[in-house]
């Protein structure tokens, strides 16, 4: 494994009987940062160690992704927020904030509703809640996210991806971005090789299965439910999708504070404009406290 992670040290923590890496480091008030697909809590390379003077920074890999365990059940976002909730406990870790980035985002999202208690502020970047995306499923957003539809194929997406791991990753950091070059040659060396490690494409495919049939109907269950701590919503004004909705309007029916801004980028934000995420979160979390 390479360690792109300066200034923070790997450890490997048991949550919710699973084994979770995580990096750690840094000082204040805690900070919980949660990585997208098909990347790694690495994805946030830029952006966690100049939070270090500011923060107690966690940055786990989720389950089934990079070097965390990948057990055949459990990818649906309120067992994988249950995860992130006993890591953040077992790290000493109370009450913290919470930033996700795409399927990341999901698993916030679900954790500032089951442990409310516990999320003082949440950021979620670069998508619009679950329930709404399939609720207002069009021709543009089915092509814009084909890959929502091919991975709810049973055993065919593992076949067809295993083939050919490193083409398909390379397409897909390519296409979501508007410049491929914030991805340095050995980071995207790192994420293949947590890509192709065992278990990892099917369990990442089960991640967004479960999108799509378990985690809608704990959404449908939960549509009354709204998230108490106050919401940062930041999109990609080149994700096709982000346009289909009112961002803003979309989190405002989940959350009973939003606030937002849409960002020159691509879907990767934390690797494409590193510095402009920085300015945002220090300004949203500036109040947080320990």
């Amino acid at each position: 494994m390479s360690n792109f992670m300066v200034g923070l040290k790997r450890k490997v923590i048991p949550a919710n009987n699973l084994n979770i890496n995580v990096w750690v480091g840094g000082k204040g008030p805690p900070l919980l940062l949660l990585h997208g697909y098909p990347q790694t809590s690495q994805m946030w390379r830029k952006v966690a160690p100049k939070l270090l003077n500011e923060f107690s920074v966690v940055c786990p890999d989720l389950r089934g992704y990079g070097d965390t365990e990948k057990p055949h059940g459990g990818y649906d976002k309120r067992t994988m927020a249950k995860d992130m909730a006993e890591l953040m406990l077992n790290l000493g870790h109370k009450q913290y904030a919470v930033a996700g980035h795409d399927r990341g985002a999901r698993v916030a999202h679900r954790l500032a509703l089951d442990w409310s208690g516990y999320v003082k502020k949440l950021v979620v970047i670069d998508v619009v809640p679950t329930h709404t995306v399939f609720k207002h499923t069009n021709q543009v957003l089915a092509t814009t996210y084909w890959h929502w539809f091919f991975f709810q194929a049973l055993d065919l997406p593992e076949i067809m991806i295993s083939q050919s791991p490193e083409p398909f990753l390379r397409y897909i950091l390519r296409s979501w971005s508007v410049n491929a070059d914030f991805i340095e040659e050995e980071m995207f060396r790192e994420y293949l090789r947590a890509f192709t490690l065992p278990g990892t494409i099917r369990a990442t495919l089960e991640d967004y299965r479960a999108a799509a049939g378990i985690d809608l109907e704990h959404d449908e269950a939960d549509f009354d439910k709204k998230i108490k701590c106050p919401v940062l919503v930041l999109w990609s004004q080149a994700n096709k999708t982000m346009g289909l909705f009112d961002v803003v309007k979309s989190w405002q029916e989940k959350a009973e504070k939003v606030e937002g801004e849409s960002m020159n980028s691509g879907h990767f934000i934390p690797e494409e404009v590193p510095e402009e995420l920085l300015n945002h979160l220090r300004s949203f979390l500036a109040n947080v406290e320990n």
